[in-house]
Protein backbone atom coordinates (compact mmCIF):
# COMPACT_ATOMS: atom_id res chain seq x y z
CA UNK A 1 0.00 0.00 0.00
CA UNK A 2 1.42 3.38 -1.01
CA UNK A 3 1.98 6.13 1.56
CA UNK A 4 -0.87 8.16 0.04
CA UNK A 5 -3.27 5.23 0.27
CA UNK A 6 -2.17 4.57 3.85
CA UNK A 7 -2.84 8.17 4.77
CA UNK A 8 -6.33 8.00 3.25
CA UNK A 9 -6.99 4.68 4.97
CA UNK A 10 -5.88 6.03 8.35
CA UNK A 11 -8.32 8.93 8.06
CA UNK A 12 -11.15 6.42 8.15
CA UNK A 13 -9.64 4.10 10.75
CA UNK A 14 -11.34 4.18 14.13
CA UNK A 15 -9.10 6.33 16.33
CA UNK A 16 -9.72 3.91 19.23
CA UNK A 17 -8.19 1.05 17.22
CA UNK A 18 -5.35 2.93 15.56
CA UNK A 19 -2.01 1.88 16.99
CA UNK A 20 -3.29 -1.17 18.82
CA UNK A 21 -1.04 -4.18 18.20
CA UNK A 22 -2.09 -7.81 17.92
CA UNK A 23 -2.88 -9.32 21.33
CA UNK A 24 0.50 -9.97 22.98
CA UNK A 25 -0.26 -13.58 23.89
CA UNK A 26 -1.33 -14.44 20.36
CA UNK A 27 1.61 -12.54 18.87
CA UNK A 28 4.20 -14.45 20.93
CA UNK A 29 2.54 -17.73 19.97
CA UNK A 30 2.69 -16.92 16.27
CA UNK A 31 6.30 -15.81 16.58
CA UNK A 32 7.22 -19.00 18.47
CA UNK A 33 5.55 -21.15 15.83
CA UNK A 34 7.36 -19.29 13.06
CA UNK A 35 10.73 -19.77 14.77
CA UNK A 36 10.02 -23.49 15.13
CA UNK A 37 9.19 -23.69 11.42
CA UNK A 38 12.58 -22.13 10.75
CA UNK A 39 14.15 -25.02 12.64
CA UNK A 40 14.93 -23.19 15.86
CA UNK A 41 14.43 -24.75 19.28
CA UNK A 42 11.80 -22.65 21.06
CA UNK A 43 10.32 -23.18 24.51
CA UNK A 44 6.76 -21.90 24.32
CA UNK A 45 6.25 -20.17 27.64
CA UNK A 46 4.40 -17.22 26.12
CA UNK A 47 0.83 -18.25 25.27
CA UNK A 48 -1.20 -19.44 28.25
CA UNK A 49 -2.82 -22.46 26.66
CA UNK A 50 -3.71 -25.43 28.83
CA UNK A 51 -1.39 -28.37 28.11
CA UNK A 52 -3.99 -30.90 29.23
CA UNK A 53 -6.36 -32.70 26.85
CA UNK A 54 -10.11 -32.11 27.01
CA UNK A 55 -11.58 -34.76 29.36
CA UNK A 56 -12.63 -37.86 27.42
CA UNK A 57 -16.28 -37.71 28.48
CA UNK A 58 -16.54 -34.13 27.20
CA UNK A 59 -14.94 -35.09 23.88
CA UNK A 60 -17.41 -37.96 23.51
CA UNK A 61 -20.28 -35.56 24.24
CA UNK A 62 -19.05 -33.34 21.41
CA UNK A 63 -18.83 -36.31 19.04
CA UNK A 64 -22.32 -37.38 20.02
CA UNK A 65 -23.71 -33.91 19.31
CA UNK A 66 -21.80 -33.14 16.12
CA UNK A 67 -25.08 -33.29 14.19
CA UNK A 68 -26.56 -30.36 16.16
CA UNK A 69 -26.91 -27.63 13.55
CA UNK A 70 -29.73 -25.35 14.68
CA UNK A 71 -29.28 -21.86 16.02
CA UNK A 72 -29.58 -21.92 19.78
CA UNK A 73 -31.06 -19.14 21.96
CA UNK A 74 -28.93 -16.01 22.18
CA UNK A 75 -28.37 -16.55 25.90
CA UNK A 76 -27.40 -20.14 25.24
CA UNK A 77 -28.78 -23.64 25.56
CA UNK A 78 -31.09 -23.76 28.60
CA UNK A 79 -29.70 -27.12 29.71
CA UNK A 80 -26.20 -25.62 29.70
CA UNK A 81 -27.28 -22.53 31.60
CA UNK A 82 -28.86 -24.79 34.20
CA UNK A 83 -25.61 -26.75 34.43
CA UNK A 84 -23.60 -23.52 34.91
CA UNK A 85 -26.05 -22.39 37.60
CA UNK A 86 -25.60 -25.71 39.44
CA UNK A 87 -21.82 -25.45 38.95
CA UNK A 88 -21.81 -22.02 40.63
CA UNK A 89 -23.85 -23.28 43.55
CA UNK A 90 -21.81 -26.45 44.00
CA UNK A 91 -18.51 -24.56 44.01
CA UNK A 92 -19.42 -21.25 45.65
CA UNK A 93 -22.85 -21.70 47.27
CA UNK A 94 -24.22 -18.74 45.30
CA UNK A 95 -27.42 -18.97 43.31
CA UNK A 96 -27.46 -17.42 39.86
CA UNK A 97 -30.64 -18.13 37.92
CA UNK A 98 -30.26 -19.83 34.51
CA UNK A 99 -32.27 -16.90 33.13
CA UNK A 100 -29.41 -14.60 34.09
CA UNK A 101 -26.63 -16.66 32.56
CA UNK A 102 -25.23 -15.99 29.09
CA UNK A 103 -23.10 -18.36 27.00
CA UNK A 104 -20.70 -16.70 24.58
CA UNK A 105 -17.87 -17.57 22.17
CA UNK A 106 -15.28 -17.20 24.92
CA UNK A 107 -15.37 -15.11 28.09
CA UNK A 108 -13.14 -12.61 26.25
CA UNK A 109 -16.05 -11.68 23.97
CA UNK A 110 -18.46 -11.40 26.88
CA UNK A 111 -16.14 -9.07 28.81
CA UNK A 112 -15.89 -6.88 25.71
CA UNK A 113 -19.67 -6.74 25.23
CA UNK A 114 -20.28 -5.89 28.88
CA UNK A 115 -17.97 -2.88 28.57
CA UNK A 116 -19.85 -1.92 25.43
CA UNK A 117 -23.33 -1.96 26.99
CA UNK A 118 -22.44 -0.52 30.40
CA UNK A 119 -21.12 3.01 30.50
CA UNK A 120 -18.53 3.06 33.25
CA UNK A 121 -14.85 3.51 33.96
CA UNK A 122 -12.79 0.33 33.98
CA UNK A 123 -10.68 -0.34 37.07
CA UNK A 124 -7.87 -2.81 36.48
CA UNK A 125 -5.17 -3.86 38.92
CA UNK A 126 -1.80 -3.94 37.24
CA UNK A 127 -0.41 -6.38 36.22
CA UNK A 128 -3.51 -7.76 34.54
CA UNK A 129 -4.48 -9.87 31.55
CA UNK A 130 -3.42 -8.31 28.26
CA UNK A 131 -6.88 -7.78 26.69
CA UNK A 132 -8.84 -5.91 29.38
CA UNK A 133 -7.36 -2.50 28.64
CA UNK A 134 -7.28 -2.75 24.81
CA UNK A 135 -10.95 -3.74 24.85
CA UNK A 136 -11.79 -0.62 26.85
CA UNK A 137 -9.74 1.50 24.46
CA UNK A 138 -11.56 0.07 21.43
CA UNK A 139 -14.90 0.95 23.01
CA UNK A 140 -13.69 4.33 24.24
CA UNK A 141 -13.94 3.78 28.00
CA UNK A 142 -11.69 5.36 30.59
CA UNK A 143 -9.21 2.94 32.14
CA UNK A 144 -7.99 3.43 35.69
CA UNK A 145 -4.89 1.33 36.27
CA UNK A 146 -4.29 0.47 39.91
CA UNK A 147 -0.64 -0.10 40.65
CA UNK A 148 0.01 -3.06 42.91
CA UNK A 149 3.14 -4.28 44.66
CA UNK A 150 5.21 -7.43 44.45
CA UNK A 151 5.31 -7.54 48.25
CA UNK A 152 1.51 -7.80 48.21
CA UNK A 153 1.53 -10.49 45.49
CA UNK A 154 0.37 -7.89 42.94
CA UNK A 155 -3.16 -7.65 44.41
CA UNK A 156 -5.42 -4.62 44.69
CA UNK A 157 -6.13 -3.46 48.22
CA UNK A 158 -9.49 -2.26 49.57
CA UNK A 159 -7.78 1.02 50.52
CA UNK A 160 -6.79 1.61 46.88
CA UNK A 161 -10.34 0.90 45.68
CA UNK A 162 -11.69 3.32 48.29
CA UNK A 163 -9.20 5.94 47.17
CA UNK A 164 -10.40 5.66 43.58
CA UNK A 165 -14.13 5.70 44.34
CA UNK A 166 -14.42 8.21 47.19
CA UNK A 167 -13.80 11.47 45.24
CA UNK A 168 -16.71 10.73 42.85
CA UNK A 169 -18.88 8.17 44.69
CA UNK A 170 -21.71 8.00 42.13
CA UNK A 171 -19.58 7.51 39.05
CA UNK A 172 -20.36 4.16 37.33
CA UNK A 173 -17.42 1.78 37.49
CA UNK A 174 -16.46 -1.76 36.56
CA UNK A 175 -13.74 -3.52 38.54
CA UNK A 176 -12.19 -6.63 37.03
CA UNK A 177 -10.71 -9.14 39.45
CA UNK A 178 -8.97 -12.15 37.93
CA UNK A 179 -7.90 -14.85 40.38
CA UNK A 180 -5.98 -17.07 40.37
CA UNK A 181 -4.32 -14.37 38.34
CA UNK A 182 -3.08 -14.19 34.83
CA UNK A 183 -0.20 -13.17 34.87
CA UNK A 184 0.92 -13.76 38.47
CA UNK A 185 -0.61 -17.10 39.51
CA UNK A 186 -1.66 -15.61 42.86
CA UNK A 187 -5.17 -15.56 44.31
CA UNK A 188 -6.94 -13.53 47.00
CA UNK A 189 -7.30 -14.59 50.63
CA UNK A 190 -10.85 -14.65 51.99
CA UNK A 191 -10.39 -11.66 54.29
CA UNK A 192 -9.16 -9.50 51.40
CA UNK A 193 -12.17 -10.52 49.30
CA UNK A 194 -14.53 -9.58 52.13
CA UNK A 195 -12.98 -6.12 52.49
CA UNK A 196 -13.01 -5.51 48.73
CA UNK A 197 -16.67 -6.56 48.68
CA UNK A 198 -17.47 -3.97 51.34
CA UNK A 199 -15.93 -1.15 49.32
CA UNK A 200 -17.53 -2.33 46.07
CA UNK A 201 -20.94 -2.43 47.76
CA UNK A 202 -20.46 1.03 49.28
CA UNK A 203 -19.95 2.56 45.82
CA UNK A 204 -22.18 0.20 43.77
CA UNK A 205 -19.22 -0.96 41.71
CA UNK A 206 -20.06 -3.66 39.18
CA UNK A 207 -17.50 -6.37 39.68
CA UNK A 208 -16.46 -8.85 36.99
CA UNK A 209 -15.00 -11.79 38.85
CA UNK A 210 -12.90 -13.48 36.19
CA UNK A 211 -12.63 -17.01 37.56
CA UNK A 212 -11.49 -18.79 34.41
CA UNK A 213 -8.66 -20.35 36.48
CA UNK A 214 -10.78 -20.98 39.57
CA UNK A 215 -10.86 -24.75 39.16
CA UNK A 216 -7.07 -24.71 38.79
CA UNK A 217 -6.38 -23.41 42.29
CA UNK A 218 -3.49 -25.71 43.18
CA UNK A 219 -5.09 -26.81 46.46
CA UNK A 220 -8.63 -26.87 45.09
CA UNK A 221 -9.56 -24.03 47.46
CA UNK A 222 -10.79 -21.26 45.17
CA UNK A 223 -13.23 -18.83 46.82
CA UNK A 224 -15.31 -16.36 44.77
CA UNK A 225 -15.95 -12.80 45.87
CA UNK A 226 -19.54 -13.49 44.79
CA UNK A 227 -20.00 -15.14 48.19
CA UNK A 228 -19.54 -11.74 49.83
CA UNK A 229 -20.91 -9.38 47.16
CA UNK A 230 -23.47 -11.47 45.26
CA UNK A 231 -25.69 -8.55 44.25
CA UNK A 232 -22.94 -6.80 42.29
CA UNK A 233 -20.72 -9.62 41.05
CA UNK A 234 -20.75 -11.13 37.57
CA UNK A 235 -18.92 -14.46 37.53
CA UNK A 236 -16.94 -15.03 34.35
CA UNK A 237 -15.85 -18.55 33.49
CA UNK A 238 -15.56 -20.95 30.58
CA UNK A 239 -13.92 -24.12 29.27
CA UNK A 240 -10.56 -22.83 28.06
CA UNK A 241 -8.39 -23.32 31.16
CA UNK A 242 -9.76 -25.90 33.60
CA UNK A 243 -11.22 -28.05 30.82
CA UNK A 244 -8.32 -27.67 28.39
CA UNK A 245 -10.63 -26.45 25.61
CA UNK A 246 -9.30 -23.03 24.67
CA UNK A 247 -9.94 -23.51 20.97
CA UNK A 248 -13.56 -24.46 21.57
CA UNK A 249 -14.29 -20.82 22.47
CA UNK A 250 -17.01 -21.13 25.07
CA UNK A 251 -17.38 -18.67 27.92
CA UNK A 252 -20.03 -18.04 30.55
CA UNK A 253 -21.29 -14.94 32.35
CA UNK A 254 -23.46 -15.40 35.46
CA UNK A 255 -25.40 -12.33 36.66
CA UNK A 256 -27.23 -11.75 39.94
CA UNK A 257 -30.98 -11.12 39.73
CA UNK A 258 -30.73 -7.38 40.29
CA UNK A 259 -28.46 -7.04 37.23
CA UNK A 260 -30.97 -8.76 34.93
CA UNK A 261 -31.28 -5.48 33.01
CA UNK A 262 -27.64 -5.92 32.02
CA UNK A 263 -28.37 -9.45 30.86
CA UNK A 264 -31.03 -8.08 28.54
CA UNK A 265 -28.72 -5.38 27.18
CA UNK A 266 -25.94 -7.90 26.61
CA UNK A 267 -28.36 -10.27 24.88
CA UNK A 268 -29.45 -7.56 22.46
CA UNK A 269 -25.88 -6.83 21.39
CA UNK A 270 -25.06 -10.55 21.23
CA UNK A 271 -28.02 -11.08 18.91
CA UNK A 272 -26.57 -8.51 16.52
CA UNK A 273 -23.00 -9.81 16.68
CA UNK A 274 -22.28 -13.50 17.33
CA UNK A 275 -25.98 -14.64 17.29
CA UNK A 276 -25.28 -17.74 19.39
CA UNK A 277 -22.37 -19.94 20.38
CA UNK A 278 -21.58 -23.14 18.43
CA UNK A 279 -24.38 -25.65 19.08
CA UNK A 280 -22.33 -28.88 19.31
CA UNK A 281 -19.90 -27.25 21.74
CA UNK A 282 -22.72 -26.01 23.95
CA UNK A 283 -24.19 -29.50 24.16
CA UNK A 284 -20.76 -30.90 25.02
CA UNK A 285 -20.25 -28.20 27.66
CA UNK A 286 -23.24 -29.53 29.57
CA UNK A 287 -21.17 -32.62 30.32
CA UNK A 288 -18.24 -30.48 31.47
CA UNK A 289 -20.21 -28.27 33.85
CA UNK A 290 -22.32 -31.12 35.22
CA UNK A 291 -19.09 -32.96 35.99
CA UNK A 292 -18.48 -36.59 36.87
CA UNK A 293 -15.93 -38.74 38.67
CA UNK A 294 -13.62 -38.73 35.65
CA UNK A 295 -13.59 -34.93 35.48
CA UNK A 296 -13.04 -34.71 39.23
CA UNK A 297 -10.00 -37.00 38.95
CA UNK A 298 -8.78 -35.01 35.96
CA UNK A 299 -8.90 -31.78 37.98
CA UNK A 300 -7.20 -33.27 41.03
CA UNK A 301 -4.39 -34.61 38.86
CA UNK A 302 -4.06 -31.37 36.88
CA UNK A 303 -3.72 -29.37 40.09
CA UNK A 304 -1.05 -31.71 41.46
CA UNK A 305 0.99 -31.41 38.28
CA UNK A 306 0.69 -27.63 38.07
CA UNK A 307 1.54 -27.22 41.75
CA UNK A 308 4.63 -29.38 41.30
CA UNK A 309 5.78 -27.34 38.30
CA UNK A 310 5.08 -24.08 40.13
CA UNK A 311 7.28 -25.23 42.99
CA UNK A 312 10.03 -26.27 40.55
CA UNK A 313 9.95 -22.92 38.75
CA UNK A 314 9.89 -20.93 41.98
CA UNK A 315 12.85 -22.85 43.38
CA UNK A 316 14.83 -22.28 40.19
CA UNK A 317 14.18 -18.54 40.31
CA UNK A 318 14.86 -18.09 44.00
CA UNK A 319 18.05 -20.08 43.44
CA UNK A 320 19.39 -17.26 41.26
CA UNK A 321 18.34 -14.57 43.70
CA UNK A 322 14.90 -13.63 42.36
CA UNK A 323 12.46 -12.64 45.12
CA UNK A 324 9.28 -14.57 44.33
CA UNK A 325 6.68 -16.62 46.18
CA UNK A 326 5.16 -19.82 44.83
CA UNK A 327 1.97 -19.28 42.77
CA UNK A 328 -1.28 -20.65 44.18
CA UNK A 329 -3.17 -21.41 40.98
CA UNK A 330 -3.27 -21.51 37.20
CA UNK A 331 -0.07 -21.98 35.19
CA UNK A 332 1.77 -18.66 35.38
CA UNK A 333 4.66 -17.17 37.30
CA UNK A 334 5.60 -13.49 37.29
CA UNK A 335 9.25 -12.92 38.28
CA UNK A 336 10.88 -9.53 38.73
CA UNK A 337 14.51 -9.58 37.51
CA UNK A 338 15.39 -6.14 38.89
CA UNK A 339 18.15 -7.70 40.97
CA UNK A 340 20.08 -8.02 37.69
CA UNK A 341 19.42 -4.45 36.54
CA UNK A 342 23.04 -3.28 36.61
CA UNK A 343 24.35 -6.34 34.80
CA UNK A 344 21.56 -6.15 32.22
CA UNK A 345 22.35 -2.49 31.60
CA UNK A 346 25.82 -3.52 30.43
CA UNK A 347 24.04 -5.48 27.65
CA UNK A 348 21.95 -2.39 26.88
CA UNK A 349 18.88 -4.07 28.35
CA UNK A 350 16.79 -1.52 30.24
CA UNK A 351 13.21 -2.72 29.77
CA UNK A 352 11.13 -5.87 30.06
CA UNK A 353 10.57 -5.79 26.29
CA UNK A 354 14.31 -5.77 25.63
CA UNK A 355 14.88 -8.47 28.24
CA UNK A 356 12.34 -10.89 26.75
CA UNK A 357 13.57 -10.26 23.21
CA UNK A 358 17.18 -10.92 24.20
CA UNK A 359 16.37 -14.09 26.15
CA UNK A 360 14.32 -15.45 23.25
CA UNK A 361 17.19 -14.75 20.87
CA UNK A 362 19.89 -16.21 23.14
CA UNK A 363 18.08 -19.21 24.65
CA UNK A 364 14.89 -19.88 22.69
CA UNK A 365 12.78 -19.32 25.83
CA UNK A 366 9.67 -17.34 24.86
CA UNK A 367 8.16 -15.18 27.61
CA UNK A 368 6.09 -12.01 27.72
CA UNK A 369 7.28 -8.69 29.19
CA UNK A 370 5.49 -7.20 32.17
CA UNK A 371 4.74 -4.11 30.10
CA UNK A 372 2.21 -6.17 28.12
CA UNK A 373 0.28 -6.55 31.38
CA UNK A 374 0.22 -2.89 32.33
CA UNK A 375 3.48 -2.69 34.26
CA UNK A 376 6.10 -0.03 33.69
CA UNK A 377 8.49 -1.29 31.03
CA UNK A 378 11.42 -0.47 33.28
CA UNK A 379 10.25 -2.87 36.03
CA UNK A 380 11.98 -5.88 34.39
CA UNK A 381 9.03 -8.16 35.12
CA UNK A 382 8.08 -11.06 32.86
CA UNK A 383 5.22 -13.52 32.62
CA UNK A 384 6.17 -17.15 32.21
CA UNK A 385 3.45 -19.65 31.26
CA UNK A 386 4.75 -23.05 32.38
CA UNK A 387 2.69 -24.99 29.84
CA UNK A 388 5.24 -26.39 27.39
CA UNK A 389 4.83 -30.05 28.31
CA UNK A 390 2.80 -33.08 27.26
CA UNK A 391 -0.24 -32.79 29.51
CA UNK A 392 -1.74 -36.08 28.42
CA UNK A 393 1.42 -38.01 29.30
CA UNK A 394 1.76 -36.16 32.61
CA UNK A 395 -1.79 -37.19 33.56
CA UNK A 396 -0.97 -40.81 32.69
CA UNK A 397 2.11 -40.71 34.91
CA UNK A 398 0.05 -39.41 37.82
CA UNK A 399 -2.27 -42.39 37.47
CA UNK A 400 0.69 -44.77 37.56
CA UNK A 401 2.29 -43.08 40.55
CA UNK A 402 0.23 -40.71 42.65
CA UNK A 403 3.29 -39.36 44.49
CA UNK A 404 4.98 -36.42 42.81
CA UNK A 405 8.56 -35.83 43.85
CA UNK A 406 11.15 -33.32 42.70
CA UNK A 407 12.05 -35.44 39.68
CA UNK A 408 8.56 -35.30 38.13
CA UNK A 409 9.21 -32.09 36.16
CA UNK A 410 12.61 -33.30 34.94
CA UNK A 411 11.24 -36.67 33.84
CA UNK A 412 7.84 -35.75 32.41
CA UNK A 413 8.03 -32.03 31.64
CA UNK A 414 11.50 -31.88 30.05
CA UNK A 415 10.88 -28.67 28.10
CA UNK A 416 10.02 -26.85 31.32
CA UNK A 417 13.10 -28.24 33.05
CA UNK A 418 15.37 -27.34 30.13
CA UNK A 419 13.88 -23.87 29.70
CA UNK A 420 14.48 -22.99 33.34
CA UNK A 421 17.99 -24.42 33.23
CA UNK A 422 18.70 -22.16 30.25
CA UNK A 423 17.23 -19.17 32.08
CA UNK A 424 19.24 -20.01 35.17
CA UNK A 425 22.50 -20.24 33.23
CA UNK A 426 21.76 -17.11 31.18
CA UNK A 427 21.34 -14.95 34.29
CA UNK A 428 24.22 -16.53 36.18
CA UNK A 429 26.53 -15.92 33.21
CA UNK A 430 25.83 -12.19 33.21
CA UNK A 431 29.07 -10.31 33.83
Amino acid sequence: MSNIKKAIFNQYLNLNVRGLPLSATLAINEKSNQLRKEGKKVFKLGLGQSPFPVPESVVKALQKNAFQKDYLPVKGLLELREAVSAFNYKNERVHYSPENIIIGPGSKELIFLLQLVYYGDLIIPTPSWVSYSPQAKIIGRNVHWVKTKKENQWRITPEKLEEICAPDPYRPRILILNYPSNPTGYSYPIERLKLLAQVARKYSVILISDEIYGNLHHNGQHVSIARFYPEGTIISSGLSKWCGAGGWRLGTFSFPDNLSWLVQALSVVASETFTSTSAPIQYAAVEAFNGNDQIDDYLVSSRKILKSIAKFCTNKLTGIGVDIQQPTGGFYIFPDFSIYREKLAKLNIHSSQELCARILNDTGVAMLPGSDFGCSDTELTCRIAYVDFDGENALKQIKLNDDIDSSFVTNYCPNIAQAFELLENWFLDLK
